[in-house]
């Protein structure tokens, strides 16, 4: 009578489990009380963002010195090939890493991604040609954003989770407030050497501190038992994950929306700073400050306001109001021609920083506990292949429109040497300016952002037809796809996007029985 009962308490428990494992706890886990700091926490993936764009901030101006000095005649194109080639890696290598560390656990894969990222470093200062080599190799690991974003979706509630990229992405803002500024200022008072000395030793303190104080987010239940067992082509084929997403409507349009949206911030982020100077006539110091004060501005709307319109307003119409933001800002910056008028386009820059935490928290909210790695790779290489083709895109409609690089882009700028300045013509837009490049009489100063911004169109009217709410679940596939993720989302139990389905299913109830015999 007494296995009978145990028999029976045993399979009841291995129904609550399957049915509900976010629920279930071992003996273990109960009886053994966890300290604060060993539980997993957003500050831990904050702490973990802002050191590693920190050391890179700190770069800015020596990197651009470097660069200058290493390809003086053909600065933009070499910028535009390194960073395809680093962006074309990312999306190649995102999707895979993503889903090994929802196998593998996040802890390992964090302290991969943060090292190969910050291993070219050091080289700045030895060997620019290796520096430059290893960065663009490096794009393999720099996914730190989609391994943190499964760290974030591990230690979360589905109705905190928002909220909690929202500090994420305000984190990686932050740690641009000073960075470049104290690197430029750094380099001048001493030597590039230093800021480079600085950047690696902050470098390796990030490395040290997730091996350190991070504690692993994805419970070791959740994980399949045999890890040696090998890994399909057809989960490391990025194309073959982008052919999956168009099973599912809802990711179809989630991720066209992505592509649209950050194609053209991608292409802005590598040349609005050298824009500005070149056209609208910032200095140095003015570059600083509005690097500063646009990095405030996203902390603020990326933490509170965020909060407030997704209670308000929900997830998707955040998404719509943050793609409108970004369609003013490219306007203006590619109409405007006066000085104050770039502070404001800064304002809705920091505005439309919400589209990105918000797409990442609709999306993370209908995938599975233990998928979350493969979606947030998803986004993070489609983000990848952007920041490869974005400046490229917008290189190619500066050429067109006859604006390139001068010979003489001085390498003292705190700013990447990706954008063109305009070549010198009879008028000057801004010549009351001091120190302003004279600027050709184009009637259109900026026609990148303008084809940015019908980019961005496309994609708020992609984002309408996203649905107000997740879809009804659908009957359990057997099928690999993401599509099983996201319409069983409102489930207890959801299928697998990846080919370990099956063994995630017989895993849970052999954990379960494996923790019993222990």
């Amino acid at each position: 009578m007494m296995k009978s009962k145990s028999y029976k308490k045993k399979v009841k428990r291995i129904i609550e489990y399957s049915t509900d494992k976010t629920k279930w706890r071992s003996r273990k886990e109960e009886d053994v009380p966890i300290d604060v700091m060993d539980r997993p926490s957003v500050y831990h993936a904050t702490v973990v963002i802002f050191l590693e764009f920190f050391a890179w901030g700190l770069l800015t101006s020596p990197s651009i010195t470097v660069l200058a000095e290493t390809f003086p005649e053909n600065t933009f194109l070499m910028n535009g090939i390194i960073q395809g080639i680093k962006g074309f890696l990312s999306f190649l290598s995102a999707p895979l890493i993503g889903a090994l560390s929802d196998v593998w656990g996040r802890k390992s894969f964090l302290l991969l991604t943060v090292f190969f990222t910050c291993v070219p470093i050091p080289l700045l200062r030895f060997n620019p040609w290796w520096f430059f080599a290893c960065l663009s190799i490096s794009g393999t690991f720099s996914v730190t954003f989609s391994i943190v974003f499964a760290y974030v979706a591990d230690c979360t509630d589905k109705s905190d989770r928002s909220h909690a990229y929202g500090l994420v992405s305000a984190t990686f803002a932050a740690s641009l407030i000073t960075s470049p500024a104290l690197g430029a200022y750094l380099g001048t008072v001493y030597s590039d050497s230093v800021v480079v000395a600085l950047a690696t030793a902050i470098a390796l303190l990030d490395m040290l501190f997730i091996l350190v104080c991070v504690p692993e987010s994805l419970p070791e239940r959740l994980r399949p038992v045999s890890w040696g067992k090998s890994i399909p082509w057809e989960k490391a084929d990025p194309f073959s994950s982008l052919r999956k997403v168009g099973n599912d409507p809802m990711v179809l349009l989630l991720c066209i929306t992505i592509f649209l949206s950050y194609l053209p911030e991608a292409g802005q982020y590598s040349c609005i700073f050298l824009y500005l100077q070149h056209t609208i006539g910032f200095n140095q110091q003015e570059v600083a400050i509005y690097i500063a004060v646009v990095g405030f501005l996203s902390v603020i709307v990326q933490t509170l306001v965020l909060t407030l319109l997704i209670k308000t307003l929900g997830l998707k119409h955040t998404i719509c109001l943050a793609l409108t933001f970004q369609i003013l800002q490219l306007i203006w910056y590619g109409l405007s021609t006066q000085f104050w008028m770039m502070w404001a386009a800064g304002t809705l820059a920091a505005l439309s920083s919400l589209s990105y935490p918000a797409i990442s928290a609709l999306i993370s909210c209908n995938a599975d506990s233990d998928q979350q790695g493969v979606v947030q790779g998803l986004v993070t290489g489609i983000r990848g292949l952007c920041n490869g083709m974005g400046p490229a895109l917008y290189g190619v409609i500066f050429y067109i429109f006859h604006v390139n690089l001068t010979d003489n882009i001085g390498t003292a700028t705190a700013i990447p040497p990706t954008a063109p300045s305009m070549k010198p013509s009879n008028a000057s837009l801004l010549s009351h300016r001091p120190g302003v490049k004279s600027v050709s009489s184009s009637v259109i100063p900026g026609p990148p952002f303008l084809f940015g911004a019908c980019l961005v169109f496309l994609s708020l009217l992609t984002a309408l037809f996203l649905p107000e709410t997740k879809p009804h679940p659908r009957p359990l596939k057997r099928e690999s796809s993401l599509s099983s993720v996201i319409h069983d989302g409102t489930t207890e139990r959801t299928v697998s996007c990846s080919s370990y389905d099956s063994e995630f299913e017989i895993n849970d109830q052999t954990g379960l029985l494996r923790d019993e015999v222990l």
